[in-house]
C-alpha cells in the first residue's frame, strides 16, 4: 500500500532514531520503521495535546520536533517492543505477549473511560492504546482483546470456549489469566452435564419434576437481539431456556432444542441472529456452505457433510449452522434422472440430523428459498421449528438504531424516529449502512459528533432499491 510519509528515509527523530519506512498512518499519525529494526511514532502536535490532557501519556514521553511548517512529537522503541494499530493486529506468540497487550488495554481504560480502542495504536513500550478519536462505532472491549489475540477474528473474550478453540496452544487456564488481567470475568460455560438428582433411577416422572423444581436454579441469562424482538423471544423460548433448564425438560421428556429453519429475503437478519446466538452459546460453530463443502465429484459433497456432522458430535454441545440450504437439500421431485448425487446429499442429511440432535448439536439452517427446500427435510423430527424472519418493522428498526447509534459521540439532537420510518421494511444492511455513511460525512466534515443533518444525507443516499437507482453515479454521460 503506497503510504504519503512525512519524513525523508533516513530523518533523525529527537531521540537519535533515524526513520527507516512508513508502515503505518492514520490522520494525525504515522508509524516508521526506524534503522535497527525498531519503530518510531510520529504525531501530530494535537493529538499529543489530547492524550497528554486525558492522563494517557506523560510529559518527556514524546519528544517534539519541527519539520517545515508542523509541529510533531515521536517517541521510539525498540525491536522487540510491539507499536502497531489494534486494527492490525500481530496475533501473540506468548503469554507474555498475550499479557503485556492484556495490561495495556485495562491500564488504558482505567484512564479514558469514555474513547474508543479499535482505531487505537498500541504502544507496548508504556503499556497503552492511545486512541485516535476518529468517528466510528464503538466495538466492545472485549471484541478488541478477542480480535488481537487471535489475530483478526473478531470472537468476544467472553465467548471463552470459541476463543479457547482457536487460541488452543495457550492452554485454558493461562487464556483465563489473560483474560482477566484485562479486567474481564471469565463466563461459567453453558454446559450440558446434569447435577446429580436427589431421587434414584424408579422415580416416577412427577417426582423427578418435583426434583427438578427444587433443584438451585442458575441464574436467568437472557438473550437479546437488537431490533428482533419476536426472533430473540423464540430462541428464549425454544433454545436458550432449554439449554439453562434442562432438568426439569429432560424431566418431561425434553432433552435437548429442536432443529431451526429460519428463512426470508436477502438481508433481513438471519445471519446476523444466528452469529448472536453462537457467541451467546459460546459452543464451538461448524458451518456447512456451499462454499465449504460442495464438490463436482460424485460422493464427495455427502463425504464432506458427513465429516462436519462427526465433528460437531465430537465436540458436543456445539452447533451447526447450516447455510443456504437449498444448495444442499432441493426437493428431490425437481431433479432429472441424472441428478442421483442430489438424491445421495439429501439421504446423507434426513440421516445425519435426528442423530445430531441426540447427541447434543444445536442445528439451525437459512435459506432464502424455503419453497426450494425438500418436504421430507422439513417435517417434524428433523425440523421442528420453520420460522419465516421477515423485514423489520419501524420499531425493530428504530431499536436497532438507537443501539448503533448509543455506541457513537453525537450530538443531543441526533433522533432517530425520522430514520426508522424511512427504513423500515427494508433489509438490515441498509440500517448499518445508513449510520456508517452518516459517520463519514460528519468526519469528512471536521466534525468530531454525529449530527441529524449528517445522517439525513446518508439517508438520502441510500434509497430503497426497488424504489429507484441511487442518485450517486460514477461514470461517462
Amino acid at each position: 500500500m503506497a503510504l504519503n510519509a512525512w519524513l525523508p528515509f533516513g530523518f533523525r527523530l529527537p531521540d537519535d532514531a533515524k526513520a527507516g519506512i512508513e508502515l503505518f498512518e492514520g490522520i494525525e499519525w504515522q508509524v516508521f520503521e526506524t534503522q535497527g529494526g525498531g519503530r518510531a511514532l510520529v504525531v501530530h502536535d494535537t493529538l499529543v495535546r489530547r492524550w497528554l490532557d486525558a492522563g494517557l501519556v506523560g510529559e518527556g514521553i514524546f519528544s517534539a520536533f519541527q519539520f517545515g511548517d508542523r509541529q510533531l512529537w515521536s517517541m521510539s522503541c525498540g525491536p522487540s517492543q510491539t507499536l502497531c494499530p489494534v486494527n492490525e493486529p500481530k496475533s501473540p506468540d506468548n503469554k507474555a505477549e498475550a499479557l503485556a497487550f492484556a495490561l495495556a488495554l485495562k491500564a488504558s481504560r482505567d484512564i479514558d473511560a469514555e474513547s474508543s480502542f479499535q482505531d487505537a495504536i498500541y504502544v507496548e513500550k508504556i503499556t497503552r492504546l492511545l486512541p485516535t478519536y476518529s468517528i466510528s462505532s464503538r466495538i466492545g472491549d472485549d471484541v478488541i482483546l478477542g480480535y488481537w489475540l487471535t489475530g483478526g477474528a473478531s470472537i468476544p473474550v467472553t465467548s471463552f470456549r470459541r476463543l479457547r478453540q482457536i487460541m488452543s496452544w495457550l492452554g485454558a487456564s493461562h487464556l483465563k489469566d489473560v483474560v482477566q488481567a484485562a479486567g474481564f470475568q471469565v463466563p461459567e460455560l453453558i454446559s450440558l452435564e446434569r447435577k446429580p438428582s436427589i431421587a434414584s433411577g424408579k422415580a416416577s416422572v412427577a417426582e423427578k419434576v418435583e426434583n427438578a423444581k427444587c433443584a438451585p436454579s442458575e441464574p436467568t441469562r437472557m438473550f437479546e437481539l437488537a431490533g428482533r424482538l419476536e426472533l430473540a423471544a423464540f430462541f428464549n423460548e425454544h433454545i436458550v431456556d432449554i439449554i439453562l433448564n434442562r432438568d426439569r425438560y429432560k424431566a418431561l421428556g425434553i432433552e435437548f432444542p429442536s432443529a431451526v429453519i429460519l428463512h426470508g429475503p436477502p438481508g433481513c437478519g438471519k445471519t446476523f441472529a444466528v452469529e448472536q446466538l453462537v457467541d451467546f452459546l459460546g459452543w464451538p460453530n461448524f458451518q456447512i456452505d456451499a462454499s465449504s463443502v460442495a464438490s463436482p465429484y460424485i460422493h464427495e459433497t455427502s463425504r464432506k457433510v458427513a465429516e462436519v456432522f462427526e465433528k460437531a458430535m465430537e465436540s458436543a454441545p456445539s452447533i451447526l449452522v447450516i447455510d443456504e440450504m437449498e444448495a444442499f437439500l432441493a426437493d428431490r421431485e425437481m431433479g432429472s434422472g441424472s441428478s442421483h448425487h442430489r438424491v445421495e446429499e439429501v439421504a446423507e442429511f434426513l440421516r445425519r440430523i435426528p442423530e445430531a440432535v441426540k447427541n447434543q448439536v444445536l442445528i439451525v439452517a437459512m435459506t432464502n428459498r424455503i419453497e426450494m427446500i425438500d418436504p421430507a427435510i422439513q417435517r417434524r423430527g428433523r425440523f421442528d421449528h420453520v420460522i419465516k424472519v421477515g423485514f423489520a418493522s419501524e420499531s425493530e428498526v428504530q431499536s436497532l438504531l438507537d443501539k448503533l447509534l448509543s455506541s457513537l459521540p453525537k450530538e443531543p439532537s441526533v433522533d432517530s424516529r425520522p430514520l426508522a420510518r424511512e427504513l423500515a421494511g427494508r433489509p438490515l444492511s441498509d440500517v448499518a449502512f445508513v449510520v456508517r455513511e452518516g459517520a463519514r460525512l460528519a468526519a469528512r466534515s471536521g466534525k468530531e459528533r454525529l449530527d441529524q443533518a449528517s445522517l439525513l444525507s446518508a439517508l438520502q443516499t441510500a434509497p430503497a432499491r426497488e424504489s429507484g437507482e441511487s442518485k450517486r453515479r460514477i461514470g461517462f454521460i
